[in-house]
């Protein structure tokens, strides 16, 4: 009888106790943020991504075609909205980076100029990331016009990762401007399959760090991109990994200190 009693009160104490550890979990859910390249530009993937329901950021080419229309998109559908900041590579077309780019013969003055102007062409945008620029990106005094473009209008920076000595780092970190970097790229070979690869890489890495941060594209595969994306959201919610716009991944304090106006 009494070995009824003490299994009928632990199950109780189970029972109890479950909403607590449930509550528990939803504190430390895990954060992972998508961001697609190339709005604005290519239209593969564009409608799939903008009247999706996952809440991409959407990373617009200023100074084309489409640019304001696909900006002015995403944000009437809620989401998140950065330049894609075209920017000179070590190898590549020149023909790659569209009109304006970022190139290493600018003077600092034009950096910002230029800067200032794609922020124009991309209505509500609250951050950028770099469109290639492995070139770009090393060079001190190019980096820091456009850090400096950033705190004036208070952007965060995503670093998209073309170079291991990228001046991003630090020199954001000298003007306390929000900086986080690029962890996966999804569509770098164009398959569904591999984009689904690389979106379980992008899980680990967000279970080990506590947060995640995947690029891919729209264009050439973006259909491929936005297809593998979909089919890897059941195993996302299964491992309790909340997708969400890039901003979400800095402080609460560093939020409402820099990126609410």
């Amino acid at each position: 009888m009494k070995r009824m009693a003490l299994i009928i009160i632990s199950f109780l104490l189970l029972f109890i106790q479950t909403p607590v550890s449930a509550e528990k979990n939803n504190d430390k859910q895990l954060k992972a943020a998508i961001i697609i390249d190339d709005f604005g530009g290519g239209t593969g993937g564009v409608r799939d991504f903008l009247e999706g329901d996952i809440p991409i950021t959407a990373a617009v080419m200023p100074f084309t075609e489409h640019s304001r229309k696909h900006a002015e998109w995403a944000h009437k559908n809620g989401i998140e909205v950065i330049v894609h900041l075209p920017m000179q590579p070590k190898k590549g077309k020149r023909s790659w980076l569209g009109p304006k780019p970022i190139t290493v013969d600018l003077s600092p003055k034009e950096v910002k100029q230029r800067v200032k102007e794609a922020l124009k062409s991309v209505p509500h945008a609250v951050g950028l990331n770099n469109h290639m620029g492995s070139l770009a990106v090393e060079d001190e005094d190019i980096v820091r016009a456009i850090v400096e473009v950033a705190k004036e209008k208070r952007l965060y920076i995503i670093d998209s990762g073309t170079s291991p000595k990228s001046k991003f780092p630090e020199i954001t970190k000298e003007m306390n401007v929000p900086l986080l970097k690029r962890d996966v790229f999804l569509d770098d070979i164009s398959s569904s399959s591999h984009v689904r690869k690389q979106m379980r890489r992008l899980a680990k890495i967000t279970e080990f760090t506590g947060s995640g941060i995947a690029i891919g594209h729209v264009g050439v595969t973006g259909k491929i991109c936005s297809v593998g994306i979909f089919q890897s959201m059941e195993e996302f919610k299964q491992r309790n990994i909340k997708i969400v716009p890039a901003s979400k991944l800095f402080s609460t304090q560093l939020t409402e200190q820099y990126l609410i106006p």
